[in-house]
């Protein structure tokens, strides 16, 4: 599958931004009634929200560390 580019706006979000983002675009899938073309847009786009959220969390998970390895 090739990689799609990152979308600037997407990656302007915040956490709380993309995951709240992202649980309207689960609430949409999973109510039903998009075409396939709607449901595969709201799926990647998706996916983008989901990959931005972890992008977060992992900084968060490195600041984390990086401050238990410094003397207070």
């Amino acid at each position: 599958m090739p990689e799609t580019k990152p979308d600037p706006e997407i990656e302007a979000l915040s956490y709380e931004e993309a995951r709240e983002q992202l649980i309207g675009v689960v609430g949409k899938l999973e109510a039903g009634g998009a075409s396939l073309e709607e449901s595969l847009a709201l799926w990647e786009r998706g996916e983008a929200l989901a990959k931005r959220c972890e992008e977060w969390l992992e900084g968060a998970r490195k600041r984390l560390a990086a401050s238990r390895d410094q003397p207070l």
